[in-house]
């Protein structure tokens, strides 16, 4: 993490829980998940809901990095009028996107504070509990909350910040409080319809800033390692996943294109696969700060970096202000049932949705063609920011399959 200017309903399925339930309609969910509400209903042959037959397209879109500085906090207090913190205003240019999805994903970078504070910024993170609320509020159903930020405040920063997501109806993946919690494969249904697809959010990171796990607690934090990223994914879909989809906190700051671990480690993540399908169906990067390509590998889409959805204004490693920490794209892809049991949910739309943080008056922009900027109008300042983000997402050849600009 770089200097900072201005510091002022999902059920996790387990095997064992496969079989528990054959009664039909909506289950209540248990302490630890939310989301848009995944039954324990058994799935075909471990396959998960409805197969080939009566399944139902869906779309997922996911977001960048939400990373509170002190000037971010500062603002959601001024926005809450003397009463807390009020984060929904800064996340309302999202909103259309973000809750016209079926499922939406998010990245929580940081962790939460004690109900009235104190909450920080850079460089070791507290932000307020609020957050939770307005990521709900703009229509998310999960986060990643695995980052190097994740043991800014040890295991009860840890704690908090999962109680507030649950409180709030936003699962998540990546961090936990047992070992019991960490062992279980999050798994969302995408849609509120009986035959919605059930998708499994992974996460992990690359490491924690040097802060080491929490003593007896090896799971507190999930780390990046391929063998582990492979059998975690392939036990989500025996507990009844049709789509798995992996959250990876990687990469170099500051760099708009990925470097060798995340090209190598995608590669072989892309190439891991059971039968006729693949043991992971799209991943999802954070972590560089600025938006980064996207790229089918061996035919499945990887986000190397979507940046910071949310953010202060930053200093770069050259100690310059870096205008690109408050651009990101979100991805939005559209699923379609396999042919037959057993195949692959396939990507049948690709999207990417350009946006900025004006760090100025503290909210999200969509820079899609024809977006209004902050002032209500279209301006060159936009459409350089767009066109730049566009460069950049499409740098290794997206556009030739068919990832396109989404509205």
């Amino acid at each position: 993490m770089t200097k900072r200017i201005r510091q002022g309903a999902a059920i996790a399925v387990a095997g064992l829980l496969a079989t528990a339930t054959a009664c039909t309609g909506q289950q209540s969910s248990p302490p630890g998940f939310a989301g848009r509400h995944l039954t324990a209903e058994r799935g075909v042959n471990g396959s998960g809901a409805g197969g080939a037959e009566g399944s139902r397209a869906f779309t997922l879109l996911a977001s960048g990095g939400i990373l509170p500085h002190s000037s971010i906090i500062d603002r959601a207090a001024a926005d809450a009028g003397g009463r807390g913190y009020d984060f929904r205003p800064m996340l309302k240019g999202a909103a259309r996107a973000v809750s016209g999805a079926d499922l939406a994903i998010c990245h929580m970078e940081t962790v939460y504070g004690q109900d009235g504070g104190p909450y920080t910024g850079y460089p070791s993170f507290k932000s307020p509990p609020e957050v939770a609320t307005a990521l709900r509020a703009t229509g998310f159903d999960s986060c990643s909350t695995a980052s190097n930020h994740t043991l800014d405040d040890g295991a009860q920063g840890i704690g908090r910040t999962l109680d507030a997501l649950d409180r709030a109806d936003v699962a998540h993946a990546g961090s936990a409080r047992s070992a019991e919690e960490a062992a279980r494969p999050t798994v969302l249904r995408a849609g509120k319809a009986k035959d919605a697809a059930k998708v499994a959010h992974l996460a992990y990171t690359y490491g924690t800033n040097d802060i080491p796990l929490p003593a007896g607690q090896p799971w507190a934090v999930n780390l990046i390692d391929k063998d582990r990223i492979v059998a975690d994914a392939r036990a989500a879909r025996k507990a009844g996943a049709d789509v798995v989809v992996v959250s990876l906190h990687w990469g170099t700051e500051w760099q708009d294109a990925p470097d060798d671990v995340q090209l190598g480690l995608g590669r072989e993540l892309t190439a891991s696969g059971t039968g006729e399908r693949p043991d992971i169906d799209l991943i999802l990067g954070t972590h560089a700060h600025v938006p980064q390509a996207y790229e089918k590998v061996n035919g499945t889409w990887i986000v190397y970096g979507m940046g910071d959805q949310v953010a202060g204004a930053m200093v770069n490693h050259e100690g310059a202000q870096d205008p690109r920490a408050n651009e990101s794209s979100m991805g939005r892809f559209t699923f379609e049932p396999p042919a037959k049991p057993g195949q692959r949910w396939a990507v049948k739309k690709a999207e990417f949705i350009p946006q900025w943080f004006d760090p100025e008056a503290g909210r999200v922009v969509g820079l899609a063609n024809g977006a209004a900027g902050p002032t209500g109008e279209t301006d060159g300042r936009m459409r350089e920011i767009r066109d730049r983000i566009q460069a950049v997402v499409l740098s290794r050849g997206a556009a030739q399959d068919g990832l396109v600009a989404g509205k």
